[in-house]
């Protein structure tokens, strides 16, 4: 009933081209389909079969509005978030940031992805979505199983309430798999962003209370920066989709404004562009408008997949703005799941307040790339002057 196929490092590279020339070129993408419902699931892995290695990644139930989008396949969408996701992995490595557990098992971690194209009444809060949750269990303690290493998987698009109307996604998966967390990565993750950006203004000479960010996407990251930056008197003017969100920003006395107005918020006087949306939020048009504006310096965020094409980032060096990539910024919201996951299997409590304590030391760090990449006239990419510190 389910069809399993293994696909090495070389089929990952002929899916994604882009993986060849990244850090960490060996991908394998183990690919379940479930014949009688064409559910497909890809889990994109750096984890080598019989490793025992911990492949650390959310569990994506792509919505439609990524299942309809040009190019899309699981596939390709689990290699290239496995691919940020071991970026992730690489810079705490390189910051030596973390919780006490994840930074003593940081060497058996690695970058990987789940993602899941489920048919519409099976997706979460439909008939079927029982069903479609135990294919995936199945699948991933397949991969347990047969290639000797270990899944841990979090919160990610596509996840809710049941078509029961009493049990959350997560919970479902937390109770029947293992490798299942549970804990809201928005906080730790929206920390991690606040101090990546507080150090980088505080490079660039910007003091918070006079600071008027953008923020691209309001979710739970979104709020939680919100909350962070509000306390601050940062000024805020928000993109986001969902008109209820607007409504409750508004509310707060924020600026909220639908995602067609987004070209015009980023050609106006802000230092700061931040993104937390679904991907793809720095686009070619949005990096030219961002180059374009003399007063903006910084961007950064959490975003999985935010620029659609790499070049961008050499697009905002030469404009002088300092880009720190979403993978580094992002990194607090796998630190915390790993951390879980360890604390379980070590039988002691997961206090979430480890990894928000941990998020401080992204602020020194940030500041001085910052400084150091102003200083040298930008000469240097935000990655290599954090290596070169």
């Amino acid at each position: 009933m389910i069809r399993a196929t293994l696909l090495p490092p070389d089929d990952a590279r002929r899916i994604l081209p882009a993986l060849a020339s990244s850090s960490s070129p060996d991908v394998w993408v183990h690919r379940y389909e479930h014949a009688a419902t064409g559910w497909v699931l890809a889990v994109a892995t750096h984890a080598e079969p019989g490793s025992g290695k911990l492949s650390l990644g959310g569990f994506r139930i792509a919505p439609e509005a990524r299942t309809s989008s040009p190019g899309f396949t699981p596939e390709r969408e689990a290699i290239a978030l496995a691919m940020g996701m071991e970026e992730k992995v690489r810079w705490s490595r390189v910051l030596g940031v973390g919780g006490p557990l994840a930074k003593r098992d940081l060497a058996r971690v690695v970058g990987g992805k789940c993602v899941l194209a489920p048919t519409p009444d099976a997706r979460v809060g439909q008939p079927n979505d029982r069903a479609l949750l135990d294919f995936a269990i199945e699948a991933f303690e397949a991969i347990e199983r047969d290639a000797a290493i270990a899944l841990v998987t979090g919160q990610d698009l596509g996840h809710g309430m049941m078509s029961d109307g009493l049990t959350g996604s997560l919970a479902y998966l937390n109770a029947r798999y293992r490798g299942s967390v549970v804990a809201d990565t928005s906080g730790p993750t929206a920390e991690g962003n606040f101090q990546v950006l507080h150090g980088m203004l505080r490079a660039a000479g910007v003091p918070m209370e006079r600071a008027t960010i953008a923020l691209i996407g309001c979710g739970n990251i979104g709020m939680h920066m919100v909350e962070r930056l509000r306390a601050l008197h940062a000024t805020l003017i928000v993109v986001e989709a969902r008109p209820e969100r607007r409504h409750q920003l508004e509310a707060l006395g924020i600026r909220a404004v639908a995602p067609e107005g987004k070209a015009e918020v980023i050609r106006e006087a802000v230092d700061v562009v931040v993104v937390n949306a679904a991907g793809g939020s720095l686009d070619n048009a949005t990096v030219e408008a961002i180059a374009a504006n003399p007063r903006t310096t910084v961007v950064c965020g959490s975003e999985n997949l935010a620029m659609p094409d790499p070049r961008g980032a050499e697009a905002l060096r030469r404009a002088e703005k300092s880009y720190c990539p979403t993978e580094l910024g992002g990194m607090m919201g796998y630190l915390t799941a790993v951390e879980e996951y360890l604390a379980k299997a070590d039988g002691v409590p997961f206090e979430v307040s480890t990894v928000l304590r941990a998020a401080a030391a992204l602020e020194p760090a940030a500041y001085a790339a910052t400084a150091r990449q102003m200083a040298g006239g930008f000469a240097e990419t935000f990655e290599a002057a954090v290596m070169a510190l």
